[in-house]
């Protein structure tokens, strides 16, 4: 079979805007091409990546996950992205993150809909970029309600120079009295 340079560049371009996983039935049926021609350039794809630079590979790669293909950093290179991102990303989180992060601290694990509850306000930007930061987490489903349940990240931890959240300040001397909330 001789190779299909064209497809094998438009799945490509199909890979480097996806930020989801894509199945090849997908693919077939966006480049209207046989589901087996897609595969075999797919493939063909991968070996190229695996095979540049001389056998050290490309800057990323093609894997298969959660039921179709994606673009992904290699491991060995995650350094880098992590070093342009604590560069480009401010050191200073905003009043929002900050309350956001501590609720999520104390009351953790704890869904995205009782922080919002807590704080009166809708969460969701704020949770995402504490998620992009690497300060907090998706730990797991409620089993109860398949709300997921966020947590903070050894990251916090580092970054506040503690090594667990049971050195977090105690919360119960800056609430008030019940006297003064009767």
């Amino acid at each position: 079979m001789t190779a299909d340079l064209q497809l094998r560049a438009a799945i490509e371009a199909l890979l480097t805007v996806a930020e989801t996983p894509i199945s090849i039935v997908t693919m077939a049926g966006a480049l209207e091409a046989p589901i087996n021609d897609v595969k075999v350039e797919l493939q063909a794809l991968v070996a190229d990546y695996e095979q540049a630079h001389e056998g050290i590979g490309r800057g990323f790669e093609i894997r298969e996950v959660g039921g179709g293909w994606r673009l992904f950093v290699r491991q060995q290179h995650d350094w880098a992205v992590k070093q342009l991102v604590a560069n480009e990303n401010p050191a200073k989180l905003s009043q929002a993150a900050l309350e956001t992060l501590a609720v999520i601290a104390y009351r953790q694990p704890v869904a995205r809909g009782q922080i919002s509850a807590i704080r009166g306000v809708n969460v969701d930007s704020v949770v995402r970029t504490l998620v992009s930061r690497g300060l907090v987490a998706e730990l797991h489903p409620d089993p109860e309600t398949g709300a997921i349940l966020f947590g903070t990240t050894d990251l916090l931890l580092q970054q506040l120079g503690i090594n667990s959240l049971e050195e977090l300040p105690k919360i119960s001397p800056h609430l008030p009295d019940q006297d003064s909330i009767d």
